[in-house]
């Protein structure tokens, strides 16, 4: 239904996260069975890409599944997300990836974000070559994405550019949460920032 209605409003390519469940990447074959699901539906309702990420136990790419999924993809093209950043050897994995026929992967360079991982980010980009898109995400902002576009020469990168919106709920019960104690506040809702997303855009063509 998100992605019905996501089409109908907007005009720039829409690509679907396929991932059945929170947590690691090793998956069971009912998951998998849940994520070719998931791809055959986001084609028929229109998706331009999909995005997803499975690994061995190992902490390799998990080639067997990934060629599998790539297969129900097939035309259209698909990323890797970060499950890359938990693999064990990045600069073998990215070869695996190319090898595969992935057109993009998402990583903050196996670290806990972007610029952090932002050496590592820039030697992926020059092993690839051109060959893979090398997009850098996690943790990227206003104040820190014209460091990490040009310290890493990327052309593309990933961010939420969200901020939180208070709930239109005027009755409201203090004593039920819907989910963990830790999760979001039942009240407070993320969206995406479309100032911010006007921010971020302006800054990456200056730099690109």
């Amino acid at each position: 239904g998100l992605l019905q209605v996501v089409k109908q409003c907007v005009r720039v390519p829409v690509f679907v996260m396929i991932r059945p469940r929170g947590g690691d990447f090793l998956y069971s074959d009912r998951e998998v069975e849940v994520m070719k699901a998931d791809i055959c539906l986001a084609k028929l309702h229109g998706a331009d890409g999909l995005v997803f990420g499975a690994l061995t136990e190992d902490g390799r790419i998990d080639t067997e599944l990934c060629t599998a999924l790539l297969a129900v993809c097939r035309p259209l093209p698909v990323t890797f997300h970060r499950a890359f950043d938990m693999v064990h050897d990045p600069l073998v994995a990215l070869e695996t990836l190319i090898s595969l026929g992935f057109e993009r992967v998402l990583t903050s360079g196996c670290d806990s974000s972007a610029l952090e991982g932002l050496s590592l980010i820039k030697r992926l980009a020059e092993q690839a070559k051109g060959r893979i898109v090398v997009v850098p995400g996690g943790g990227i902002t206003e104040r820190n994405l014209q460091r990490i576009l040009e310290g890493s020469a990327a052309s593309e990168f990933h961010c939420s550019a969200r901020s939180a919106r208070d709930s239109g709920m005027k009755f409201r019960n203090p004593n039920v949460a819907m989910g963990a104690s830790f999760s979001a506040p039942e009240y407070s809702i993320k969206v995406a920032d479309v100032a911010k997303v006007r921010t971020l855009n302006a800054i990456a063509k200056n730099i690109l």
